[in-house]
């Protein structure tokens, strides 16, 4: 879920480049450990698992034993943490919620889901906060409201591909409220149920979005630009759902060009 991460991004200055790029490797590649692939369970935990130990020795400045590509992204990423004072539970957080993609299917109402939010998402907007100089409490809770924004977009936009690999975001309290059925998702069916819940769904996602957006008015420099094109573009993802009517089978919601006109000239002319 990392398609929105500022990544060697032309807004994002030269010197952060590197930094940001050692974060997203360590959580892109972890993230492909619990979702990509015909794995088994076990072998992805095996595989997230070896990613822990090898935070744990980068953490304690332990050399690598090997020169695979592993011990490159971790002689990376320790060095970002040490020239930044990063925290390490936030990338154990990270760990935690990709084990958790592995182990849990469905997620019972809401402080559940924003939970696996809190670990999968919110540990990313902290760090590139902290790359960019910002250590304030406000802005962290801004942050996670836009990441937490940024990652429930991405399960209602993926949400026939998450179904497909047997995993359920919309809670099912908000499931049996909208008087929703599995078996129609079985049938490919976006029941009117469904298409409540997930209007529902992208309600809260708002919500999230509102109470974040003013942090793309209290950072400095390229990053304020940054922030500004993201928090636009994953309210457009929802605008594309809505204009859809939450037909999750009909087609995967996306951005083009037209869109990042749109995007950027609201950059531009974005108010507090």
């Amino acid at each position: 879920h990392y398609e929105n991460f500022p990544v060697a991004s032309r807004l994002l200055p030269a010197r952060a480049r590197p930094h940001v790029a050692a974060i997203y490797a360590f959580a892109r590649i972890a993230d492909d450990f619990a979702d990509e692939g015909e794995r088994s369970n076990d072998a992805r935990l095996a595989l997230l698992d070896d990613w822990r130990r090898r935070l744990a020795d980068a953490i304690a400045g332990v050399p690598a034993a090997d020169t695979s590509d592993a011990a490159m992204v971790f002689l990376a990423l320790g060095d970002t943490m040490r020239r930044f004072d990063l925290e390490p539970q936030l990338f154990e957080d990270l760990i935690s919620a990709f084990r958790q993609d592995v182990l849990v299917k469905r997620y019972e109402d809401w402080p559940d889901v924003l939970d696996y939010c809190r670990r999968s998402a919110n540990p990313i907007g902290r760090l590139v906060l902290r790359i960019f100089g910002h250590r304030d409490e406000r802005l962290d809770r801004m942050s996670d409201a836009v990441c937490t924004a940024l990652q429930l977009t991405n399960f209602w936009q993926d949400f026939e591909r998450d179904w497909r690999a047997g995993r359920l975001y919309v809670p099912q309290a908000v499931v049996r409220a909208s008087g929703a059925d599995e078996r129609d998702l079985h049938r490919r069916r976006a029941s009117p149920e469904w298409r409540a819940a997930l209007a529902s769904a992208a309600a809260t996602t708002l919500a999230q979005f509102a109470a974040g957006r003013p942090l793309a008015n209290e950072v400095r420099g390229r990053l304020r630009w940054e922030l500004r094109a993201t928090w636009l573009g994953g309210v457009r993802i929802l605008d594309r759902l809505e204009s859809s009517g939450f037909d999750v089978f009909k087609s995967r919601p996306v951005l083009g060009w037209s869109d990042a006109l749109v995007i950027g000239a609201k950059t531009l002319i974005w108010r507090g």
